[in-house]
C-alpha cells in the first residue's frame, strides 16, 4: 500500500528550486496549476515538509521532475521489479509496447469482466458483448415541431413509434475511430460502461488503436478519492495509477506529450454534484493540455450539465432486431450456462416467442441491454415469457427508478427534492394519466413541468410559492430524465421514454386510487374508451392488478353490449348468431361457437373472417380440429368467399371442385350432401381450357353462386345476405374488438372466480334482453335468442 504523504529529499529540494526557478513562476502560480487553493503544500514542499502524495507527484509533474528522484523514500525506493527501464525505452514506439505489457493484466482485470444484474457471478465480456451502434444525430438537439413528432404516431400505437423519425446508425467503434474527443451518450442500461471496457480490452490486446495505451477510470472513485485527500486532479490521478506500474514520471510526460494515452473516463454524470464542476475542469484541462491523446467520455443522456468544445457527442441506439439476436444467443450459452446446441435453442424459441404479436410491449423493452437481461432471466425461469406481463414492467421500473444505481453503490443528489420515491411515482403515473388521455405522447417543457408543479401544489401548502414550484418542477423534471423514464425527442420536447411505460403508469393512476369514488369514476372514464385500439394495453393491465375486477368487467360489458342495443338489424343478428349456436352439435362453450359464426359470416371487408383469436381465447379446444358442423360452415363460406375473390375464372372452377369435396363420413345429412354433389357436378372440367371456363363463369357462375348460397341457408342456416350498412359494418368492428378485449381482460386477471367467469361467458354476444313494459307494441329479444311479440 503507497504511504498517503511524501516530502522531499535535501538532494530533491535542491533539484526542485533549480526547475522553479528557471520557469520563473510564483508559489501561487504553481499551487493553481496543480490544483490547489492555497500555496500551503507548495511551501511545505520546498521546505521538506511532508505533504498529500497525490500533490507531491503533480507538483513534481508540472516542474518536469520524476517525484521519485525528488522524494526522500525508504531504502529500496519503490518496487524497482516493476520500475521500466528508461534506457531501454528511449524510442516512443518501444516505450508504448513496454508501458501496455507492463499494465496488460491491470486492464483485463478491470475491464474484461462485468456483472449483469440479478446474475451471480462476473461474465466474461467477450461471452456477452454486442457490437453496438450510435445515432448520427443526438436525438435531444433536433429541432422539429411538436405537432409534427405528434403526427407521426400511429392510431393504433405500435410501441417503437415513439421514435418517429428513423435516423442513420453507425458502427460504435467506426466513429471512435473517426474523431479523437468524444463524448457517449446514452439512456441508463444502455451499455456505455460495458463499450468502454469492450475498447480498453481492444486496445490493450492490440486489437484496436494498437499505439495507444488504454488509461480506464471510473470518474466515481476519482471524486471519492478527491474527496478523501482534497485533491481532483485528473493528472495526478493518472500519475500515480501508472507509477504503481512503475512507470516514471518522465515516461508519463512523454507518452502524454506524444499524444500516445486512450484515456477513458467512465460515467460523468455520476459524480455527486458538489464535486462535478470542478472535475469536469480537471478533465477539459487535461485534454487542452494534452490535446494529442485520445479521450472518451460516458454520461447518462439528459445529465450532462456542461460541454466539451473539442468533443463530439454521441448518443448510442438502442439494439435493433439482430443485436437483440446476438445478445440472447450468448446469453443462454455463457450465462445461463448452457450447452452451444442447448443455448442457440433457448435462444431460437426466445425470439421465435418475442416476435408474436402479444409479446410486442415486452419486444419494445428488450431494446435496452438492461431490460433484456432482465427479460432473459424471467424468460429462463418458465422457457416463457410471464403472462402477467405486468410484473415485468413493475420489474423494470423498479430497475431505472432505484435499483440500478444502488446495485452500483451511485447516489445521486435527490434530497433537495424533498419528495419520496412512491410520490415520484404518483407524480409519474398522473403525467402518464393526463398525457395518454390527451393523446399527447410529446410534451412541451412547459407542459410537463406544468403537471409537475399542479401535483406538488396538491400535497403542501408549503410548496405553492410560484417560484419554488417552478425549481422544484425543474428538479424533478431532471430527476426523470436521469432515470431515463422520460426522454427528450427534440429540443424541449419530451416523452415517455417507452411507450409501454406510459401505458402501465396510466393504468396504475386508475388502480391505485384509494378512493372508492374516484375509483369508480376513473373505471367509468376508462369504459368510455373501450372501442379505441390505443387503449387496449391500458385495460389489460389495470384488469391484472385491480382488486375488485368483477366490477370493472361489468361495465365494460354493460357498455359493450350498448354498442349494438338500439339497432334493431344488429339484434335481429344477434338472434340468428345465438339460434345457430344452438342448432350445432360441438363440444364447446356457446358463446365461443358464436365467436366462431360471428367471424365466419361477417363481411370480408370488416377484416375479421377467417379470424379465430376471439372463439379459442372463449374456448381453447377451438384451436385443434374443428368439430364436424363448425368444419362444414367453414368449408362451404370459404367456396363461397372463392367466388368473390379469385380474379381467374378456371382458378375459381379449380379451387370450388377442390373445396366442395367433403368426406361422405363428415356430412351427416344425405339429401345435403346429394345436392352438393349435383352443384358440383355442374362446374365443366378443367380440361375444356381457360376460354371455355371463362365462358361458362361468364353465363353461368351468378346462378351457380346463388345456388350454392340458396343451399348453405336452407341445410346449414348460413349465408344470409345481411346487407349491413357502413355504419353498421364499423359497429360490428367496434363490438367484436371489445369483447375480444372484455375476455383478454377475464383470462389476464386469474382471480376472477369460476362463477364470474362463467356468468361473464355465458352472456357474450347474445341479444339484449328487452322487457315489455318499457317497450310495448315492440319485439323484445330475449337472452335465450326467442322473439316474442309484444300486444
Amino acid at each position: 500500500m503507497a504511504r498517503r504523504s511524501l516530502k522531499a529529499s535535501t538532494v530533491g529540494i535542491k533539484k526542485a528550486k533549480r526547475a522553479f526557478q528557471v520557469r520563473e513562476w510564483t508559489q501561487e502560480y504553481l499551487a493553481s496549476e496543480v490544483g490547489l487553493e492555497t500555496r500551503q503544500s507548495i511551501w511545505k514542499f520546498f521546505t521538506g515538509r511532508p505533504i498529500e502524495r497525490q500533490s507531491f507527484m503533480e507538483i513534481c509533474f508540472q516542474l518536469g521532475l520524476d517525484w521519485q528522484e525528488i522524494a526522500e523514500l525508504p531504502i529500496g525506493g519503490v518496487a524497482t521489479e516493476k520500475k521500466l527501464d528508461w534506457d531501454k525505452c528511449q524510442d516512443i514506439d518501444a516505450l508504448v509496447e513496454m508501458v501496455r505489457k507492463q499494465r496488460s493484466d491491470k486492464i483485463q482485470a478491470q475491464c474484461a469482466t462485468l456483472r449483469l444484474l440479478d446474475i451471480a457471478q462476473p461474465i466474461e465480456l467477450e461471452d456477452i458483448y454486442v457490437n453496438v451502434n450510435i445515432l448520427n444525430n443526438i436525438a435531444s438537439q433536433r429541432w422539429l415541431d411538436l405537432f409534427e413528432l405528434q403526427g407521426l404516431v400511429s392510431e393504433e400505437l405500435d410501441s417503437f413509434s415513439l421514435v418517429p423519425i428513423c435516423q442513420e446508425r453507425v458502427r460504435a467503434m467506426q466513429a471512435v475511430v473517426t474523431y479523437p474527443k468524444v463524448m457517449v451518450l446514452g439512456k441508463p442500461g444502455s451499455g456505455k460502461t460495458t463499450f468502454l471496457q469492450y475498447i480498453a480490452t481492444q486496445c490493450n490486446q492490440g486489437k484496436f488503436l494498437s499505439d495507444k495505451i488504454p488509461i480506464f477510470i471510473r470518474l466515481k472513485n476519482l471524486a471519492e478519492d478527491g474527496r478523501e485527500t482534497g485533491n481532483f486532479s485528473l493528472l495526478n490521478y493518472i500519475t500515480q495509477n501508472l507509477a504503481e506500474d512503475g512507470i516514471c514520471d518522465q515516461q508519463i510526460q512523454t507518452l502524454l506529450a506524444d499524444g500516445r494515452m486512450l484515456i477513458l473516463l467512465d460515467g460523468l454524470d455520476e459524480i455527486p454534484e458538489d464535486d462535478s464542476a470542478e472535475i469536469v475542469q480537471k478533465i477539459r484541462n487535461l485534454s487542452e493540455k494534452f490535446y494529442k491523446n485520445r479521450f472518451i467520455i460516458t454520461c447518462r443522456i439528459g445529465t450532462q450539465q456542461c460541454q466539451f468544445d473539442s468533443f463530439t457527442d454521441i448518443e448510442i441506439a438502442d439494439l435493433d432486431f439482430s443485436q437483440i439476436e446476438a445478445f440472447v444467443q450468448k446469453w443462454f450459452i455463457n450465462v445461463d450456462k448452457n450447452s452451444i446446441e442447448r443455448g442457440e435453442a433457448l435462444a431460437y424459441q426466445f425470439m421465435e416467442k418475442l416476435q408474436l404479436l402479444e409479446n410486442r410491449q415486452i419486444r419494445e423493452l428488450a431494446q435496452s441491454p438492461l431490460l433484456l437481461n432482465l427479460v432473459c432471466c424471467m424468460f429462463q425461469a418458465q422457457s416463457n415469457f410471464p403472462t402477467r406481463q405486468v410484473e415485468f414492467y413493475k420489474q423494470g421500473l423498479d430497475i431505472l427508478l432505484n435499483r440500478w444505481d444502488e446495485v452500483r453503490s451511485i447516489k445521486r443528489n435527490d434530497s433537495d427534492l424533498h419528495l419520496s420515491l412512491p410520490h415520484k411515482l404518483k407524480l409519474l403515473s398522473q403525467i402518464a394519466a393526463v398525457t395518454f388521455e390527451q393523446k399527447r405522447y410529446f410534451f412541451t417543457k412547459s407542459n410537463v413541468r406544468h403537471y409537475i408543479a399542479e401535483y406538488l401544489g396538491q400535497l403542501s401548502s408549503a410548496q405553492c410559492d410560484p417560484e419554488m414550484l417552478q425549481l422544484n418542477s425543474e428538479a424533478l423534471l431532471k430527476w426523470f430524465l436521469a432515470r431515463g423514464l422520460l426522454v427528450e425527442q427534440a429540443r424541449g420536447i419530451y416523452s415517455f421514454s417507452h411507450l409501454t411505460f406510459q401505458e402501465y403508469l396510466t393504468a396504475r393512476n386508475i388502480v391505485t386510487s384509494s378512493e372508492p369514488e374516484i375509483l369508480e369514476k376513473k373505471l367509468s372514464d376508462l369504459v368510455s374508451h373501450v372501442t379505441e385500439a390505443r387503449w387496449r394495453q391500458v385495460f389489460l393491465l389495470a384488469s391484472s392488478v385491480l382488486g375488485n375486477v368483477p366490477y370493472l368487467l361489468q361495465l365494460m360489458k354493460q357498455h359493450i353490449d350498448g354498442l349494438v342495443a338500439t339497432d334493431d338489424q344488429l339484434q335481429q343478428f344477434l338472434i340468428w348468431l345465438h339460434q345457430k349456436s344452438l342448432s350445432v352439435q360441438a363440444p364447446y362453450k356457446k358463446a365461443a361457437i358464436r365467436a366462431f359464426y360471428l367471424t365466419l359470416v361477417l363481411p370480408n371487408d370488416l377484416s375479421l373472417d377467417c379470424d379465430m383469436a376471439l372463439c379459442v381465447a372463449i374456448d381453447s379446444r377451438l384451436a385443434g380440429t374443428l368439430a364436424t358442423d363448425l368444419s362444414v360452415d367453414l368449408t362451404l363460406n370459404h367456396a363461397v368467399s372463392l367466388t368473390q375473390t379469385l380474379p381467374d375464372p378456371m382458378d375459381r372452377v379449380l379451387a370450388l371442385s377442390f373445396a366442395l369435396t367433403l368426406d361422405e363420413d363428415v356430412v351427416c345429412d344425405c339429401d345435403f350432401e346429394r345436392s352438393l354433389q349435383q352443384l358440383k357436378k355442374q362446374l365443366p372440367a378443367p380440361e375444356q381450357g381457360r376460354e371455355r371456363l371463362k365462358q361458362w363463369w361468364n353465363a353461368n357462375g351468378e346462378t351457380w353462386t346463388l345456388q350454392l348460397r340458396s343451399l348453405m341457408l336452407w341445410c346449414r342456416n348460413i349465408s344470409h345476405q345481411w346487407q349491413f350498412s357502413e355504419k353498421q359494418k364499423e359497429v360490428l368492428k367496434q363490438y367484436y374488438a371489445a369483447n375480444q378485449l372484455l375476455v383478454d381482460c377475464l383470462n389476464t386477471n386469474r382471480e376472477v372466480s369460476s362463477s364470474i367467469r362463467d356468468k361473464i361467458e355465458e352472456t357474450l354476444l347474445l341479444p339484449i334482453t328487452k322487457t315489455s313494459s318499457s317497450l310495448s307494441g315492440k319485439n323484445v329479444y330475449l337472452s335465450t335468442g326467442s322473439v316474442l311479440k309484444c300486444c
